[in-house]
């Protein structure tokens, strides 16, 4: 009988291109990934690996194995999620990855309150940029992945996998104290368009945004500093170095020196989704974190502003 908890950890190999990357993903250690790789290769009486250079990868049979493999373990989580909610107990384990600022502002919390509720359940909390949590989710790799999407700026989700609206959040522009714009009630594209931008680097969900609110503008935003963390664009606005257009969710406290200002016409807006696998539809747990999520992350009114 073929061991289908090593077939995971081959497929692991496959993704990662080697046993310590593997190792890593699933939290063993190499030398439990490479005994479970062996294991299957006696099983099997074939070769599952073949070293390329200072990595591997898939042999014509392993590949073979992993590719039905896939199928099979999909099949048998469907199994598991019907048995767990005729149980109707919320538990088992899950992995779940989510965006930086979701984690801070969202999942820890809920996370904290999940775990209190349902003994029986463990969360392993990975973070994760949208793109990947979506391709970490179709590949079996996470059980849930919480993204974002702004506006019309689409996220594509496969076939195979469900998504869930959870909730939205919105972005203020967030300024120095001393800033001509500080004391205003709100702000368009027009009123920034000389303005220098801390902003995310090109090719991320938010600098797409960033760009799409200056249509109509006849101008690009002009991108005085790149960093890929928020807490960091705050720091930089703080020095005076430009503004930031910043999410409310998981925002550190601005303090005295900053202040956020609402931005309209376009309100930028982001789409909170949960996406998993629709063979863990069934899933009491998916079903409770999902839920959880949602109870705790209703949208948020434009006029809302941090004190």
């Amino acid at each position: 009988m073929i061991d289908l908890q090593a077939v995971v950890a081959l497929r692991a190999v496959d993704t990662h291109g080697s046993v310590v990357g593997a190792a890593e993903a699933l939290g063993f250690t190499p030398s439990a990934v490479s005994q479970q790789v062996k294991r299957l290769e006696r099983q099997t009486g074939v070769a599952l690996l073949e070293r390329v250079g200072r990595g591997v990868v898939l042999s014509l049979p392993g590949r073979l194995l992993v590719d039905a493999g896939t199928s099979v373990l999909r099949d048998l989580e469907q199994v598991q999620a019907d048995l767990h909610r005729t149980a109707g107990g919320v538990a088992g384990h899950l992995r779940v990855g989510a965006f930086s600022t979701a984690m801070r502002g969202l999942v820890a919390p809920v996370a904290r309150d999940l775990l209190a509720a349902h003994p029986d359940l463990s969360l392993r909390l990975v973070e994760r940029e949208p793109w990947d949590a979506i391709a970490d989710v179709a590949a079996g790799r996470l059980d849930l992945g919480l993204v974002h999407s702004w506006g019309d700026v689409p996220i594509e989700v496969p076939d195979h996998l469900e998504r869930v609206d959870v909730g939205s959040d919105l972005a203020d522009v967030v300024v120095h104290r001393d800033h001509r714009l500080a004391d205003r009630p709100h702000v368009t594209p027009h009123d920034l368009v000389d303005e220098g931008w801390v902003a995310t680097p090109e090719g991320t969900i938010c600098r797409q945004w960033l760009g799409r609110m200056y249509d109509g503008t006849g101008r690009r935003p002009r991108i005085a500093h790149e960093a890929m963390e928020f807490e960091s664009h705050l720091a930089l606005v703080a020095a005076g170095l430009g503004i930031a257009l910043i999410p409310r969710i998981g925002r550190a406290p601005l303090g005295a020196d900053l202040v956020a200002v609402p931005a309209v016409d376009p309100t930028p807006t982001r789409s909170i989704v949960a996406v998993h696998r629709r063979s863990m539809g069934a899933s009491p747990a998916v079903t409770a974190v999902v839920a959880s999520l949602t109870a705790a992350s209703p949208g948020r009114r434009p006029d809302d502003r941090d004190d």
